[in-house]
C-alpha cells in the first residue's frame, strides 16, 4: 500500500500541471477520503477479534454494509453537492489553483469508502482463518492493478493527473475487494457448517460498544491530515507544501506500515503467552530496522535520487523534501509499537483507551499546528511532520501507559483466581 502511494504520486509528477494535482490530491483528495472512510478504517480488526461463528459473521456483514453504504452517502455529499465549496474552500482554505482538480478527484473516489468496508471485513475473516498469505496476495493484486492504471495514463498522457490517480485508486480497491470475497469463501462455508454459537452471543449492544470507541480512532487521528492541510494552506509556501506533502508521505507510509498489521498479530496471538517475548523482539527489529532504513535514505544521495528521478519532483520541491525527510525519520520506529501496544488494548476489550490515546494525538498534533500558523514565519511542511511526530509519540505513550496497567491487572486476577 505504501509503493501504491509512491507510484501514484510520481505517476502525477510526469503529467501535466504536477504541482497543481499533486496538492489536489495531497491536500484536499486524499485527506478527504480517508476521513470519510475513517470509522470502517477498524473492520478488519473488529470482524477479526469478533467474528466467531455465523450469527457473528450475519451481525458484522450487514453492521458492515450499513456503515459503508451511509459513509458513501456522505462522500457523495461532500463530492457532488455545494457542501464540497465549503470544506474545500471556507474550512481547508485550499489554493484557489486545485479547487477544481481536487473537486473531479473526489467524484472519482466515489465508490472507495464502501469498498474498504467489504475489503477490510473480509480479511479479518481471512486472518482469523489463518490464511494471512491471500492478504497480502491480495495487497499485490491491488497495487498491479493500479500501476497497470497508472502506466496506462502515463503512456495516453492526455488525462489530467488527478482523474489518474484516483482512477488508479478505485480500481485497485475495487478489484481486491472481489478478490477478498473469492477466498474469503470457504471461511463463511465453515461458518455455515458449524453453527456453533460462541458463549456469550455477539449482541449488536456488544458490537456496538466494542467497535465505536475504534471508529474513532482513525476519524480522529485522520482528521488530523484535513486539519494539517488547512492549517499548511495557511503556512509560507502553502502550494509547493502542499505538493511536497503526499511524496513524503508515501515515503514515510512505506516505512511505518511494516509494523501497522502488529496489532492484528498480537490481537491473534495473545491468548498463546509464549509468543509475547518473541512478538517483542520482532517489534524492536522492525522499529529500529524501519527507521534506520529511512535515516540511511535521508543521509546519502539516495534522498535526491528518490525525490527527483523517482518521484519526478523538481529540483526545488526535491530540497524541500530532503530537508522535511530528516524531521520525519523517527516515525517508523513509532508505529510499531503503537500498534503492539494497542492490539494488547483492543484484546483485552480495553478500547477506550485506544480513544482517548487519539484524542491526545490530536490535541498535540493540532497544538503544534496552531503555533506553527500564528507564529507564520516556518514553511508549512516542517510544521507538519513535526506535528505528526509529537500526536504520535503522545499517543504512543498513553497506549504503553495503560497497555501496561490493563495487562498488570490481568495477571493479577489470573493469580488470585
Amino acid at each position: 500500500m505504501g509503493v501504491e502511494l509512491l507510484l501514484v504520486a510520481a505517476t502525477i509528477s510526469r503529467l501535466a500541471n504536477p504541482e497543481i494535482h499533486l496538492a489536489a490530491y495531497g491536500g484536499v483528495v486524499f485527506p478527504l477520503s480517508l476521513f470519510i472512510e475513517a470509522p470502517i478504517i477498524m473492520m478488519l480488526v473488529a470482524s477479526t477479534a469478533l467474528c466467531r461463528d455465523w450469527a457473528a459473521y450475519c451481525l458484522m456483514r450487514n453492521f458492515t454494509l450499513i456503515l459503508g453504504g451511509g459513509l458513501t452517502l456522505l462522500h457523495v455529499l461532500l463530492a457532488f453537492t455545494p457542501l464540497y465549496d465549503v470544506v474545500v474552500e471556507v474550512l481547508l482554505g485550499a489554493p484557489q489553483p486545485v479547487w477544481e482538480p481536487a473537486r473531479m478527484g473526489l467524484q472519482m473516489m466515489t465508490p472507495w469508502t464502501l469498498s474498504i468496508a467489504v475489503r477490510r471485513f473480509f480479511q479479518g475473516l481471512i486472518i482469523r482463518g489463518g490464511r494471512t498469505r491471500l492478504v497480502g496476495l491480495g495487497t499485490l493484486i491491488r497495487l498491479g492493478v493500479s500501476a497497470s492504471v497508472l502506466l496506462c495514463g502515463l503512456m495516453i498522457g492526455t488525462f489530467p493527473g488527478i482523474i489518474v490517480a484516483t482512477g488508479a485508486l478505485v480500481a485497485g480497491v475495487l478489484i481486491e475487494a472481489g478478490f477478498m470475497y473469492a477466498c474469503v469463501r470457504p471461511v463463511v462455508q465453515d461458518f455455515q457448517q458449524q453453527r456453533v454459537g460462541q458463549q456469550p452471543p455477539l449482541t449488536i449492544q456488544y458490537l456496538c460498544t466494542f467497535y465505536w470507541p475504534l471508529a474513532l480512532t482513525p476519524l480522529i487521528s485522520l482528521a488530523t491530515l484535513s486539519v494539517g492541510s488547512a492549517a499548511i494552506s495557511r503556512m509560507p509556501r502553502a502550494l509547493e507544501s502542499l505538493a511536497v506533502w503526499p511524496v513524503l508521505g508515501g515515503l514515510t507510509f512505506m516505512f511505518r506500515s511494516v509494523g501497522i498489521a502488529v496489532q492484528e498479530v498480537v490481537v491473534t496471538f495473545s491468548d498463546r503467552p509464549e509468543f509475547l517475548r518473541p512478538l517483542q523482539q520482532f517489534v524492536w527489529i522492525i522499529s529500529l530496522g524501519a527507521s534506520g532504513t529511512l535515516l540511511l535514505i535521508a543521509a546519502t544521495p539516495l534522498s535526491t535520487i528518490w525525490f527527483e528521478s523517482i518521484a519526478a519532483l523538481s529540483p526545488e520541491l526535491s530540497a524541500l523534501a530532503g530537508s522535511a525527510l530528516w524531521v520525519a525519520i523517527v516515525l517508523p520506529a513509532l508505529s510499531p509499537w503503537e500498534s503492539y501496544f494497542q492490539g494488547e488494548l483492543v484484546y483485552r476489550g480495553a478500547t477506550t483507551y485506544v480513544t482517548q490515546a487519539v484524542l491526545l494525538y490530536l490535541l498535540g498534533t493540532s497544538s503544534l499546528l496552531i503555533l506553527g500558523v500564528l507564529y507564520g514565519q516556518i514553511t508549512g511542511l516542517y510544521v507538519g511532520i513535526a506535528a505528526t511526530l509529537t500526536g504520535i509519540s503522545i499517543q504512543t505513550w498513553w497506549l504503553w501507559w495503560h497497555s501496561h496497567n490493563v495487562h498488570g491487572s490481568h495477571l493479577h486476577s489470573q493469580d488470585c483466581t
